[in-house]
């Protein structure tokens, strides 16, 4: 399943710039959150890619303060798949011979209510002139799945049919999702490379439907670029990446590898509101393999299209930071498709004092 969020959102103040990468392994969903995405089948085994699509939107290169920050991102998430994914999933679990000549209609459907909880460090000393963000993700909550349908084959002269109805849930933790960004910042442009992964310690078994863990390591890979005109209070921000998927030794399946691409663009209301579109393209372009694979390339492909709004305020020594969005899926194929609303809280450092006449947004 997954939502990972960790949704990496700046804001209009410092804070604003904050958060993105106080959560940004989440990698990432990652990112491990990815694992408790309710989308029921998402072509990669199990049905849960590594990457949560999403996970970053606005303010995604820009440098953030030196020093410690926290981030714990809320996210509701439900998805429905069709008739291939739901037979993906009962050969996954073992109720479906994947040799026997049938047709299946059937649907599968699926409920995430998850925390992801991202702690990091910015250090204040730069690497290759950039600034250095560790952080590290895992996920809490519940997901619960539920698949329906009929089974109907030939054997000889002969038609049988049987019906199945299969419920499951779980409550517990993801897997862990290690995270490095670095970032530069050039006048009104700012860059971003990362690096994150997936370690495979979170609750998960591979004959059970619902999942908060993958099962298996990745190592995702990407950048990003983010362009701040705070003088006129507009921003737009884009960040693309690659996942490897390491092979389940549960199940010796091995997940293609994913492309996905994130952006979001916000406009200030005032110094610490900001309201927004943000969007997803999450693309598997490669094949799943591995002795264990019984339903082919099955490559999956889905967007998604919403927006978010974010508040920046100050809490004693520190400053706080919320990023409510949602979002609405489209174009799925080989994977679940449906809505999520994600909301994050960060608290981080607070600015540095700047002189009077420097607008609030600028470094």
């Amino acid at each position: 399943m997954r939502q990972k969020d960790c949704s990496i959102s700046g804001g209009p103040g410092t804070a604003a710039r904050r958060d993105i990468r106080i959560c940004g392994s989440v990698a990432i969903l990652a990112l491990a959150a990815v694992a408790a995405s309710p989308t029921p089948a998402h072509a990669d085994e199990g049905g849960g890619s590594f990457w949560q699509p999403g996970t970053y939107d606005s303010f995604a290169a820009v440098p953030v303060e030196p020093g410690w920050s926290f981030s714990a991102t809320y996210t509701h998430a439900s998805a429905s798949a069709g008739a291939a994914v739901a037979a993906a999933r009962e050969i996954q679990i073992g109720r479906l011979d994947p040799n026997l000549k049938a047709t299946l209609s059937a649907n599968v459907s699926g409920v995430a209510d998850t925390i992801l909880i991202s702690p990091s460090y910015a250090f204040k000393t730069p690497v290759l002139g950039a600034q250095a963000v560790a952080s590290v993700s895992t996920l809490l909550g519940r997901t619960s799945t539920a698949l329906s349908g009929t089974v109907t084959a030939s054997l000889g002269p002969l038609t049988l049919a049987r019906s199945d109805s299969i419920t499951d849930a779980v409550t517990g933790f993801g897997d862990l999702s290690p995270q490095l960004t670095l970032n530069w910042s050039k006048g009104l442009h700012n860059f971003m490379v990362y690096g994150t992964g997936n370690i495979p310690v979170g609750a998960y078994r591979s004959t059970r439907l619902s999942n908060l863990g993958l099962g298996r390591g990745a190592v995702d890979a990407g950048g990003g670029y983010t362009y701040l005109n705070s003088d006129a209070g507009y921003e737009f921000s884009a960040v693309a990446g690659l996942t490897y998927n390491l092979l389940n030794p549960s199940t010796n399946y091995q997940s293609g590898v994913d492309f996905h691409l994130d952006w979001g663009a916000s406009r200030n209301l005032t110094d610490v509101l900001f309201v927004g579109p943000v969007g997803y393209f999450y693309n598997q372009i490669g094949c799943d393999s591995g002795s264990g694979d019984r339903v082919g390339c099955f490559e999956s492909r889905v967007a998604g299209l919403g927006a978010q709004v974010g508040y920046s305020f100050p809490m004693g020594k520190y400053e706080g930071y919320l990023n409510l969005k949602s979002y609405g899926d489209f174009a799925a194929q080989n994977r679940g498709s449906g809505w999520s609303v994600w909301l994050a809280f960060t608290i981080s450092p607070p600015e540095a004092a700047a002189a009077p006449s420097r607008p609030m947004l600028h470094k």
